[in-house]
């Protein structure tokens, strides 16, 4: 393929490329052309709306990457639109890796996976923004599944909110995902105290 023919495609050249030199651009097209989307459909906004946990991975301006998880009550990640989604900003360790780096570089890469009944995974590539809670207050279209309220995190209230423009929304599928059991378990959203947030749990504050 030519890299003129190549505009049009989800991915990254490096992808291309590697497909080439293995032999799986046949198979790699046919998941482009079915799975990859540049939105969220109505499915994939369902899927959202009942999932309490999202990886989040992010780079700076150098291309130094961070992986991170964001977890809060069932849809807790929400879809303004068709191409646009928000979640919360917690009270954290202070150090703001993720948001860090939006600021230099807005691309973020997010996967929210359903180990629990289907084993069913969606990426979701885009642009980030970070928005003051009182810039998302101010939003019309912000749906009651994603108005975090006090009560409804123990206490804890958004710091801030990322908003992510999508550009790139596809599966991860079924097979290579392990089925698991929830359990109960009393979360205390942000909380300070070191014994709940797991101590020195590897040892680290000897060094």
């Amino acid at each position: 393929m030519t890299e003129q023919s190549n505009r049009h495609l989800p991915g990254s050249d490096g992808e291309r490329q590697l497909q080439d030199r293995y032999g799986s651009t046949k198979r790699a097209q046919r998941f482009y052309e079915q799975q990859v989307l540049d939105h969220l459909n109505d499915q994939m906004r369902h899927f959202l709306a009942r999932m309490e946990m999202m990886f989040v991975s992010t780079a700076d301006s150098q291309g130094n990457c961070d992986c991170s998880i964001r977890c809060g009550p069932p849809g807790f990640v929400g879809a303004l639109t068709d191409r646009t989604l928000l979640y919360p900003e917690l009270r954290g360790n202070g150090v703001m890796a993720s948001l860090g780096n939006i600021s230099e570089n807005p691309h973020i890469g997010l996967l929210l996976v359903d180990f629990y009944e289907t084993t069913i995974g969606l990426h979701i590539n885009g642009r980030a923004a970070v928005l003051e809670s009182t810039d998302v207050q101010s939003l019309a279209s912000l749906p009651e599944n994603i108005r975090l309220t006090h009560d409804s995190l123990g206490g804890s209230t958004p710091e801030r909110w990322v908003q992510v423009e999508v550009e790139e929304a596809y599966i991860h599928c079924a097979k290579h995902i392990p089925h698991l059991k929830p359990l109960t378990n009393k979360i205390i959203w942000g909380t300070d105290d070191e014994r709940l947030k797991g101590g020195d749990f590897f040892g680290t504050s000897s060094r």
